[in-house]
């Protein structure tokens, strides 16, 4: 079975909502869960039926979101070093944590290494689509000056990922730019696109509205770009619920109608909440993490979860590296 660490201590709101996450988890996936943190403080979050489930690792240092990423490297008792650490020893398979999301990153990158052919990993985020399908934004944040090469290797990773975790045949990738001809985007995009054309599935520059109109399966970018889609995306996906809870409030008639179409506004909500996602994973990495939102709740470490056993099960790291060697030869 898949072993998965879990950092018990990282999330905001402390070790409940992560030990309750994977409890859920438990109900409903054979794995092996190993909660990395302080001992006296999961257990009595832990239903006694499920203590023989989960193994504990006793780590008292917690990176909190105020220390720096590079800190981590040198704080080798902290509940984040320890998971990773896991995952490096063979004793698990993949990670995942809600704590600091750089010294995840950058923990996993130095101690489990990079996979061959990969410059430098790269953080995947799944974006809503008015196709129901989701997109694939990457990078979203794990670098913030990316090069042209490495902005073609995202593209590679995000269409690996896209293929064996979503079940997209033959997905479609594209270069995030300010216009769709060749000629628009900067310098590094610009390159970028030299790069990949001609490669599997990519139908060169894209826009921002592609992200979410379906007509693209896998967007590339600079980490500094990516998460600024990601953050602005974010809030005005809540700028737009707080309006139309505003102006139901006002009307009556709007109270009504609201009554109605609550099962509208479930499925809305489904789509754009980053509980139902879990996390980001960091493709590119000898093994598996997934990062998740420092304020998940138990369904969103639950979903975080879920997406690290389907990670490690299909085998995505071994066609990263073949489709890597691929573009390589495609260049030469």
């Amino acid at each position: 079975m898949v072993k998965i660490a879990i950092d018990a201590m990282g999330g905001d709101f402390g070790p409940e909502p992560i030990v309750k996450g994977c409890v859920q988890a438990l109900k409903k996936k054979l794995f092996i869960p190993i909660l990395v943190g302080k001992k006296d403080e999961i257990l009595p979050l832990l239903p006694k039926r499920y203590r023989a489930k989960i193994s504990i690792v006793e780590a008292d240092d917690v990176i909190s979101m105020s220390d720096a990423a590079t800190d981590a490297v040198k704080r080798k008792e902290s509940t984040i070093y320890k998971a990773i650490e896991l995952v490096r020893n063979g004793e698990a398979d993949g990670i995942v944590s809600a704590g600091h999301s750089g010294a995840t990153m950058t923990l996993a990158t130095l101690r489990l290494g990079r996979l061959k052919g990969v410059s430098r990993p790269a953080l995947a985020t799944l974006m809503p689509t008015k196709t129901g399908r989701r997109s694939i934004l990457l990078d979203a944040g794990a670098n913030v000056d990316s090069k042209a090469q490495h902005i073609a290797e995202f593209a590679v990773m995000g269409g690996c990922y896209a293929e064996d975790l979503l079940k997209i045949e033959n997905p479609s990738i594209g270069i995030l730019a300010n216009g769709e001809e060749s000629s628009k985007g900067n310098e590094v995009t610009k390159e970028a696109f030299k790069i990949l054309e001609g490669y599997k599935g990519f139908k060169g520059n894209v826009e921002g509205s592609d992200i979410f109109n379906g007509s693209c399966d896998v967007i590339t970018c600079d980490g500094f770009v990516g998460n600024l889609v990601l953050k602005a995306s974010e809030g005005v996906a809540s700028t737009i619920s707080q309006l139309i809870k505003d102006y139901i409030r006002k009307s009556p008639v709007a109270i009504t109608g609201a009554l109605l179409m609550r099962k509208v506004f479930k499925l809305l909500k489904k789509q754009i909440d980053y509980a139902e996602i879990g996390g980001a994973p960091l493709i590119g990495i000898k093994g598996c993490a997934i990062v998740s939102h420092g304020k998940s709740n138990s369904k969103a470490i639950e979903n975080a979860i879920y997406q690290a056993i389907n990670y490690v099960d299909t085998g995505v790291n071994e066609h990263i590296v073949s489709r890597l060697e691929e573009l390589k030869n495609k260049e030469v």
